[in-house]
Order: C-alpha cells, then sequence, then structure tokens
C-alpha cells in the first residue's frame, strides 16, 4: 500500500488537493529492493520517478573503466529520477540500493496531466531543482578548493549530521566515491582524524570527539 503521509511531504506533490493526489497514488506502486539492486542505470529510458520510503540509494556515475562517483545520497522522504518528466532524455545517472529499501515509484504520465492542468504547481518543480543545482555548485567548488582530507572531514560531517556517534551507511569504497578519490587516501585522511583525536573509529561505527576541530578542515 503507498504511504500517502509521505507523498505529501514531497516538494513536487506537497501542493495537490486531494483529487489529485488520489489520481498520483492510484498510478504509483511500492516496490523493495535488496542491497546492490540496481534501480535503474545511465542511459534508461525514463517513465518514473521514486520516492525513498525506507533505506538508502546511491545516485552515481560510472568512469568508461567502471570507476564509480556516488554523486547524491537518498534517503527517507528524498525523491529521484524526477529529471526525464520534464526534458524526456535518458537518465543522467544511476541509482542503485546501499541496503534493503523501500520506493514509491510514481509514473510520469499521471504526473505530467496534473501539471499541464495546474501550471502554477511548476513553482514547486523549480525549487527541487534550483536546489539541486546549488547541491551541484557545491560539490563542483569541494573539487577546486578542498583536498582530499578537506572532502572526507565534510562527508563524515554529512553523514553524521547532528549527531556525534552514527555508524557510516555505506561501504569505505562507497564513501571513497562520495569523496571523489581512492579508497586509500579516504582511509588515510580518516585515520589521521583518529590519529589526531578528532574522531574514534571502530569497524564502521564513528564517534566525533572533536567537531570544532573536523568542521575546520573541512572548510
Amino acid at each position: 500500500m503507498v504511504d500517502l503521509s509521505l507523498l505529501q511531504e514531497v516538494p513536487l506533490l506537497n501542493e495537490l488537493t486531494d483529487d489529485e493526489m488520489a489520481r498520483i497514488a492510484a498510478a504509483a506502486e511500492p516496490r523493495r529492493y535488496l542491497r546492490s539492486d540496481l534501480i535503474f542505470s545511465e542511459g534508461d529510458e525514463p517513465d518514473r520517478l521514486c520516492v525513498v520510503t525506507s533505506g538508502r540509494i546511491a545516485i552515481s556515475k560510472r568512469s568508461v573503466d567502471g570507476r564509480e562517483s556516488m554523486v547524491a545520497l537518498m534517503e527517507r522522504g528524498d525523491v529521484f529520477g524526477e529529471m526525464g518528466l520534464f526534458d524526456g532524455s535518458g537518465r543522467s545517472a544511476e541509482a542503485r540500493a546501499l541496503e534493503p529499501s523501500e520506493l514509491i515509484e510514481v509514473h510520469y504520465a499521471p504526473l505530467k496531466d496534473v501539471y499541464e492542468s495546474r501550471p502554477a504547481l511548476l513553482w514547486g518543480v523549480v525549487a527541487l531543482l534550483a536546489g539541486r543545482l546549488r547541491t551541484t555548485d557545491a560539490a563542483l567548488a569541494d573539487s577546486v578548493f578542498l583536498d582530499v582530507t578537506g572532502r572526507t572531514a565534510k562527508r563524515l560531517l554529512e553523514l553524521a549530521g547532528n549527531n556525534d556517534e552514527f555508524a557510516l551507511p555505506i561501504t569505505q569504497e562507497e564513501l571513497a566515491g562520495m569523496v571523489g578519490a581512492s579508497r586509500e587516501r579516504v582511509n588515510k585522511a580518516i585515520a589521521s582524524f583518529v590519529r589526531l583525536r578528532w574522531i574514534e573509529q571502530q569497524d564502521r561505527r564513528y564517534r566525533i570527539t572533536n567537531r570544532e576541530e573536523l568542521e575546520r578542515r573541512s572548510r
């Protein structure tokens, strides 16, 4: 069964009327994925967007030699796969489950009908895409102005959120993909944080012991 309360929180959908939401929900499907399951590949023909109900989804780009760069991490309430609704082009990246995950998959056709009947709703789309662009701008700036150690510190802080103790929800290889560096260099950066007593690490569990210094290194 589709979680209507979650759909109503999605920026693309939160201004829909009850009737419009009912039409969207009727064309939506709950889907479950296991860890490493591919949701779609780069270049695939798009026909639906996805809302994360539980779990974590990696949005990634791959080089011609197979190397992966994770460009976004999607969690509960996040929406992805919406770009094809507006430009009709193939998927710009691949989406893959990092752990057992549940999604609500919403087909494009009823969404197009709603937007065409009420174009003012497209301001919500503009806000979402503007947010995506700001995130991309920040990532590009990080790649220019921050070294691997700085980018590693920033990604750890993002994954921790407001918590000082957290479990890394991704593998070291996946973290390296988010940082945009080799696993060896990311591990070396983490080891330096441990040595400086900014964090404590046990397997994939971390405890931030000096957030101020970690934040300073991430700027």
